[in-house]
């Protein structure tokens, strides 16, 4: 098998079959879907049964990368997050890349779903902010995640003792081992409902103050940012 898609999901029954279904309409069939419930109480696991998912035991998004990876066949493993979208020929285009680039370990840019301009001056911000430390310190949101398995297995895939930004410590680990790189042709659609339910500037600084925590201090091992799985939901 070619891919392995691996989704940590806590009570997503409202945003999984959007993604589900930009997924069925990739074209590209060598894959398979493997959902990590965090005991979800709606009707996720219902949605991922009749779509044909792999169920695995969740928990917060690194535990559940984690169990997805060890139950995954493919040659390269892409993990997103359930609110997302991919764009048309997403697969193909990713996999063609990592390929023709000999590339290990990947993201690629991400355009809000939102027709406000804040937000997307806010995403092209971090899409810059990839682009330009991708050489030297990487960094990828765990909701767009490409790498092969090899590579995963071989870095001990992610760091579930961390509490915040452990997706970034995943690809910094990786990329000592692999060529990493921002993808140029795929993109992928995120939900903007963190920003909405926490608040623009609120996550702006949060995710500001992480990033200058880590450069000073290290990974992030405590509970200093108040990071909640799933808590948009609520």
């Amino acid at each position: 098998m070619k891919l392995s898609i691996i989704i940590p999901v806590l009570n997503e029954a409202k945003s999984l079959p959007a993604l589900l279904s930009s997924i069925k309409d990739q074209d590209f069939t060598d894959y398979e879907v493997i959902v990590a419930d965090n005991n979800s109480t709606d009707e996720t696991i219902k949605i991922a049964k009749e779509a044909g998912c792999k169920i695995v035991a969740g928990g917060m998004p690194a535990v559940g990368r984690n169990n997805g990876a060890k139950v995954a066949k493919g040659k390269y493993l892409l993990f997103l997050d359930a609110d997302v979208i991919l764009s048309g020929n997403f697969i193909n285009d990713a996999l063609a890349e990592m390929e023709y680039k000999e590339i290990k370990v990947a993201t690629c840019s991400i355009i809000p779903i939102s027709d406000k301009m804040i937000d997307a001056i806010l995403h092209e911000v971090v899409n810059t902010y990839i682009f330009l430390t991708q050489y030297f310190y990487p960094h990828a949101p765990g909701f767009c995640i490409l790498i092969t398995k090899k590579l995963h297995e071989k870095i001990n895939g992610f760091d579930e003792s961390l509490k915040l930004a452990e997706d970034h410590d995943y690809v910094k680990r990786a990329e000592n081992e692999g060529k990493f790189r921002l993808l140029q042709k795929p993109k992928i659609f995120v939900s903007i409902r963190r920003l909405k339910t926490d608040g623009r500037l609120n996550v702006s600084t949060k995710y500001l103050l992480c990033e200058l925590y880590r450069m000073m201090l290290g990974e992030v091992k405590t509970d200093a940012f108040k990071y909640k799985f799933g808590h948009h939901q609520e």
